[in-house]
């Protein structure tokens, strides 16, 4: 909970946190809600060593020695707390994200390691254990579909030619998005999909809208045939409209707007290998902005973040692809 005292600023946060025991207290606050808890074998007798900022597990069976750290996306991190914590702050409450040169000035730390924690982040800004959206009351969700990738038009004739015959026969590279905004609760989910073929898109729609709800999308033949699903199927046709009515896709191709400003502008060259993190962290920010029927402000997402941390884990290794993330999500 937000005392009177709270920040509401940047600069109000960067001198809040500046007191190290402010940090783990404020950490393990967000972690352990109700009392400090042994992220080894769950314990709840432990003592704290308030000379090294760390807790024992008085556990018979354990005895191991935790901190606040520990069995979150910081573990293993020598940086100091206040200087995640910064991070933190700075990239759920900057609309076009943050990149890893601005945090590597602002928190004088090396270009690869802010690009390592800024990845770390994004994974605790992730949702998880979602429930369906829409529903049986014909509750209406947008689904739509962006290609993001290298625009070979604006390229150079000889480096064109280069990534033509790279790319032959793979969409130009482009990696495909998948998003579906509940127009009601204004939330949104996205992800990476492999292709757009009907199984495919049709798959992720059983998944995730509750049948009954009424779906909206454009005329492209993949969605064909949601009717037979219990879906209500509404579709526009974009060669002759943009909007009949209440059926139109404008609502998820306002998110496409804000997710491409920040992969250009202030991203400018993602991996396709990683476009799920930078997707999972303006999901986060889109669906926590500051509405008419709630009020968040940028303490309450920060809040939100960090309260996320807990039970993920990204090493260098599983982000670079030299081993596959082997840690439940």
């Amino acid at each position: 909970m937000k005392n009177k005292d709270f920040p509401k600023s940047f600069l109000q946060a960067a001198r809040y946190f500046a007191d190290p025991d402010v940090c783990v207290d404020f950490v393990a606050s967000m972690r352990w809600l109700d009392g400090v808890v042994c992220p080894h074998c769950a314990g709840r007798k432990v003592s704290y060593l308030s000379t090294r900022r760390i807790w024992k597990c008085m556990n018979r069976d354990c005895h191991k020695q935790f901190s606040v750290k520990t069995g979150s996306v910081f573990e293993d991190s020598p940086l100091p707390l206040d200087k995640w914590l910064t991070a933190v702050w700075l990239i759920v409450n900057c609309k076009n994200g943050i990149s890893s040169y601005e945090i590597s000035r602002d928190l004088i730390v090396t270009q690869k390691s802010a690009w390592f924690m800024l990845h770390r982040i994004r994974l605790a800004l992730r949702e998880g254990n979602w429930n369906k959206i829409g529903g049986e009351d014909g509750g209406p969700v947008e689904v739509d579909e962006t290609f993001i990738g290298p625009n070979l038009k604006k390229m150079h004739r000889g480096r064109r030619l280069r990534m033509q015959n790279a790319l032959e026969g793979t969409d130009n590279g482009k990696t495909i998005v998948m998003g579906m905004l509940d127009r009601d609760r204004r939330k949104i989910r996205a992800k990476v999909i492999p292709n757009v073929k009907r199984e495919t898109l049709q798959t992720a729609i059983l998944a995730v809208i509750a049948k009954g709800s009424t779906v909206y999308t454009d005329g492209y033949a993949s969605y064909d045939n949601l009717a037979a699903q219990n879906y209500i199927h509404e579709t526009v046709n974009h060669v002759d409209e943009y909007v009949r009515g209440h059926v139109h896709t404008q609502g998820i191709e306002n998110f496409w707007s804000l997710l491409k400003r920040g992969l250009k502008g202030t991203y400018v060259a993602v991996e396709p290998f990683h476009l799920h993190r930078y997707a999972d962290e303006q999901v986060f920010r889109y669906n926590n902005r500051a509405t008419k029927g709630n009020p968040l402000d940028d303490a309450d997402r920060f809040m939100l973040a960090v309260s996320q941390i807990s039970g993920k884990r990204l090493t260098y290794a599983e982000l670079t692809g030299k081993v596959g993330e082997t840690r439940p999500l």
